[in-house]
């Protein structure tokens, strides 16, 4: 089976953006241009992830990747509110409902209901798996956990690389033992929803920078190690490869592209100077997201339970509204902290201008400082 370097003329891995953003066209541009494109599973059907997958084959026959939400476990904690279909009371639902209430005056403004908070947790895992098992594709990744060895394996026996996020040394190394074939190093600066194992309130803003984060999963794993956060120019793409990591993924970068699927009020936010800053918030989706701070996430960010993906259900109608209106203040504009510096160029020509600035700051290095 080829490596993740095997299969890149160039390293660059396009994030797989969920909600819509990572859509075939970007992906395939991507791909075509020698980097690795990604479409998100996230949020999709099974089937809408298989069209998804026959539309970019149709595009390019370049290799591409798609990424997986592992399945959420029940939310730890004292059992309140609300009862099941077995009975067992739901750890977190009376949080949920207070932020539920807080919201009550948005979905007014938006003239539209509140999603529902019991619409799943496994987000199709099963059925997604059925899938790239039955058709597979030449990468899987996968975010908020680490996927059983045994889904690894059968994945790696029908010739499929895998790779899983990690925030830390710690889940790097559970993503080694698990036996995938690589790692994502995500730092701290990187945009929309950090890929944590175990998600905890605890946690929150005890993010990892991203050069001290592949320094230390250099250290702790052996397998290879895809650079991931801030990452918006080809020389900070050589720093992550001087540092020791394969290749380096970037979202924020391929967001304002014509490809991408973003709405055009987040295109525009990116560099729009009213947006100045980026922030982690669980305003949106009951998890860590980093995106621009606009109202909503000042109103509601320090009010949101770590519930994900209730509060992600329950927000779910206010973001479609607020897209729908172009009201750039309530909608989630994940974005990464080097927002600043997104170029308004087609996907495939974002690639060239990437490897050229790569080449021209690895001459500048001593002899082979930044190898792969």
């Amino acid at each position: 089976m080829s490596s993740l370097t095997d299969l890149l003329p160039h390293p660059i891995v396009q994030a797989p953006m969920a909600g819509g953003v990572s859509v075939p066209q970007l992906a395939a541009a991507v791909s075509e241009a020698g980097g690795l494109g990604f479409l998100a599973a996230g949020y999709k059907t099974a089937d809408g992830m298989y069209q998804e997958i026959k539309q970019l084959r149709g595009l390019t026959h370049r290799p591409f990747g798609v990424n997986v939400f592992m399945p959420q476990p029940e939310h730890p904690g004292a059992a309140t509110g609300s009862t099941g279909a077995a009975g067992a009371a739901r750890p977190c639902a009376a949080a949920v409902e207070v932020y539920a209430n807080q919201l009550a005056g948005e979905a007014t403004w938006y003239e539209t209901e509140l999603g529902d908070r019991d619409s799943g947790r496994d987000d199709g895992y099963d059925a997604k798996l059925a899938v790239l098992l039955d058709d597979p594709v030449p990468v899987v990744s996968f975010h908020f956990g680490v996927p059983a060895p045994d889904v690894l394996e059968s994945l790696r026996r029908l010739g499929t690389l895998t790779l899983v996020t990690a925030t830390t040394a710690e889940e790097a190394l559970a993503v080694q033992e698990a036996g995938a074939d690589a790692v994502i190093a995500q730092g701290v600066e990187a945009g929309g929803h950090q890929g944590t194992h175990r998600d905890s309130q605890e946690n929150d803003g005890a993010g990892i920078g991203l050069l001290s984060l592949l320094a230390q999963v250099r250290e702790t794993v052996s397998i290879p190690v895809v650079a991931s956060g801030g990452i918006m120019r080809g020389s900070q793409i050589a720093a992550v490869l001087a540092a020791g990591a394969s290749a380096a993924q970037l979202g924020t970068a391929f967001l304002a592209t014509p490809e991408s699927g973003a709405h055009p009020a987040h295109k525009q936010a990116l560099t729009d100077p009213h947006f100045v800053r980026t922030e982690l918030t669980r305003a949106f989706s009951g998890r860590p997201a980093r995106g621009l701070v606009n109202r909503f996430m000042r109103e509601h960010g320090p009010y949101a339970p770590a519930a994900y993906p209730e509060v992600h259900h329950l927000t779910s109608p206010l973001r479609k509204a607020a897209a729908k209106a172009g009201d750039a203040q309530g909608m989630a504009l994940w974005a990464g902290q080097g927002h600043r510096l997104a170029r308004d160029l087609p996907a495939g020509r974002l690639v060239e201008v990437l490897v050229a600035e790569l080449q021209e700051a690895a001459t500048a290095l001593p002899a082979g400082g930044a190898g792969r």
